[in-house]
């Protein structure tokens, strides 16, 4: 099996680009992105493993990476249209969406997959992330360091479908509590 970088159910239209994150349970985030942005750009979301052990662990699944043997990271890919909206919108929103100061763990989940990440495609990219870390570390955490590892996107594999918006199918299901929008920094 190929290593990819693009989830292959992910609907990518001509024009489109790509955001890859990680920022704890992948259920809480593809559902907070899905619930802010669906019909602002978003063509589509899945949730899925990035940026692991793959000379050791090809398609990995959620059983395996829950390991924290793999250090793959429960990541949210999204595919957008770059006129409807921006990567350093998404980005910004990213900062504000979880805890980025909290090393591998949002919540009650800990382990490294689930780091705050950004992986990113390009070099614009990586400029677009760094600049956007260095705005949230000022205003959203100015007395807590940021923790976000930034880091190109080396490989992606879907989450078993059961995952993929597992919030919307389940709206009882565990959400982790460090996944809302913040409106003040944190304290």
């Amino acid at each position: 099996m190929s290593v990819s970088k693009i989830s292959p159910t992910l609907k990518v239209l001509e024009g489109s680009q790509l955001l890859t994150i990680a920022a704890g349970c992948f259920w809480g985030v593809e559902h907070i992105y899905r619930k802010n942005f669906q019909d602002k750009g978003i063509y589509d979301l899945k949730v899925g493993y990035a940026n692991g052990d793959i000379a050791n662990y090809k398609n990995p699944d959620y059983k395996t990476v829950c390991t924290g043997a793999t250090n793959f990271a429960e990541a949210l890919q999204v595919s957008f249209d770059p006129a409807k909206i921006s990567y350093r919108e998404l980005v910004a929103f990213f900062f504000r969406m979880h805890d980025a100061t909290h090393l591998n763990h949002q919540g009650p989940d800990q382990g490294t997959q689930y780091r705050s990440a950004i992986f990113v495609n390009d070099e614009k990219q990586l400029s677009v992330a760094k600049e956007e870390l260095e705005k949230a570390q000022k205003e959203w955490y100015p007395n807590h360091k940021i923790v976000t590892q930034i880091e190109y996107l080396d490989s992606f594999w879907d989450a078993e479908e059961y995952h993929q918006e597992y919030l919307t199918n389940n709206p009882t299901g565990y959400a982790c509590p460090s996944h809302f929008i913040r409106t003040t920094p944190k304290v």
